[in-house]
């Protein structure tokens, strides 16, 4: 194709894409918005403490809800292949309740292993509660809800389009919570879907991370999963099947924490802000959507003024969203002038939420960094404080920062001028992202 009619091409391309990216955001600001008139932090945090003196973590704890409690043990699970079948396995084995909250559940053989799993302990008597939601879950098949249903799962689907309620249609239960007998939790970025099948070997598959916790704060994750089942299902979980007694069985302080529009307290967003204004090494950021607003920016670049030094992975050249790849770079020219250094993972699809700061704080979970995560949709993290566990998922971050190409500042500024137009135009829409 000649380079004018290729350019046209790319540019109707480009239209066409922020059409589609529009066309949603004014349906969604008639419908409203959750949490519209409530306030939101506007000035910088200031660096008062690092992330190693103990006012971080009374902070942390009394700010964001939950204490952050020590004895917990964390396993971090890498891909389908081993986040499905450690998922799949802690299911097969409950012997009193499992509570299950995702946003994407799809029909395909995935879909069919957890609906198989669910109805069978259901019929075993266990206590089956699963949360879906509306939106995400659009292409499951009706079966499998169907079976779960006769089995005698307890089966709710979070804020589904009714005409006369459209004010919550823009926000969604992005929530990714599975804990068993109340003793083992799970959380982190996965998909029940083929597309997380396998080890992120084809362009196609995710490359994704999981975690499973054991300890004191499994229970903070039942109440988080169990904040939504109120809200849908008005009714409250309680008794030794949900919250046990639970020992201490392993090193790490942890907290697991939620957040919502409806709540008003921008949980998540603080603690993203919190964590990088205390940091004085290091952070690193594996992010599957990054769309930071101005005030996190800002607070970057200052952290990285005070000789913090910034990493960030993000997806590269296979991308569910080119809307959300452009807004992100939209984003990048104050970041790569301060020194942030950006990679693109090369492989396949990536959909990591990692975020590491000090070497030994540890945020994961369902949270993307940007204003959907940080606004409109239910979101829970499990942070950890272990350096032991944060060097691992350093050598992770390091495995994947090698399978990533760097983009350098001279390189992006040198971007073609129809690229730079679509980024532009793309980081309009950054408030519905």
């Amino acid at each position: 194709m000649r380079p004018r009619f290729r350019a046209a091409a790319l540019l109707r391309h480009a239209l066409f894409l922020l059409f589609i990216g529009l066309a949603p955001g004014l349906f969604v600001s008639c419908a409203g918005i959750p949490g519209r008139g409530e306030k939101q932090i506007r000035y910088e945090l200031t660096h008062q403490f690092g992330v190693d003196d103990p006012q971080f973590l009374r902070s942390m704890g009394q700010l964001l809800g939950p204490a952050i409690v020590p004895g917990n043990h964390v396993t971090a699970l890498q891909n389908g292949v081993q986040i499905f079948p450690a998922m799949l396995e802690a299911i097969r084995c409950a012997q009193a309740s499992i509570t299950f909250e995702t946003y994407i559940y799809w029909s395909g053989e995935i879909g069919r292993q957890f609906s198989e799993a669910l109805c069978e302990r259901a019929q075993a008597g266990v206590k089956v509660h699963v949360l879906l939601d509306w939106l995400g879950t659009g292409k499951i098949d009706g079966k499998y809800l169907a079976d779960m249903k006769a089995a005698g799962v307890e089966v709710e689907r979070y804020h589904p389009l009714r005409w006369y309620d459209w004010s919550k249609l823009n926000n969604r239960t992005h929530r990714k919570l599975l804990v068993v007998d109340g003793r083992i939790g799970f959380t982190g970025g996965v998909g029940i879907a083929d597309a997380w099948d396998g080890d992120a070997e084809t362009k196609d598959r995710w490359r994704d991370s999981h975690y499973r916790i054991e300890g004191p704060a499994v229970a903070q994750m039942q109440a988080a999963f169990g904040d939504n089942w109120i809200k849908t299902r008005a009714k409250v979980l309680l008794g030794s099947a949900y919250y046990p007694e639970l020992a201490q069985l392993g090193r790490s302080r942890a907290q697991v924490f939620k957040s919502s529009p409806t709540e008003g307290s921008e949980s998540v967003r603080l603690m993203y802000l919190l964590s990088i204004a205390s940091a004085t090494k290091s952070i690193r950021l594996q992010a599957a959507y990054f769309v930071p607003d101005d005030l996190t920016v800002e607070t970057l670049v200052t952290a990285r003024n005070r000789g913090v030094k910034i990493e960030i992975i993000v997806p590269g050249p296979h991308t569910d969203s080119v809307i959300v790849q452009g807004a992100s770079r939209s984003r990048w020219g104050a970041l790569l002038d301060a020194g942030v250094i950006f990679y693109e993972y090369q492989p396949s699809l990536f959909h990591c939420k990692v975020f590491i700061v000090d070497d030994v704080w540890v945020s994961v979970g369902s949270t993307n960094f940007d204003n959907r995560s940080f606004r409109l949709n239910d979101e829970a993290n499990l942070n950890v404080y272990d350096a032991i566990f944060a060097a691992e998922q350093i050598g992770v971050f390091e495995g994947d920062k090698s399978r990533s190409r760097q983009m350098t500042r001279a390189e992006f500024k040198e971007r073609s001028a129809l690229g730079k137009a679509f980024d532009a135009a793309a980081g309009l829409l950054r408030q519905q992202l």
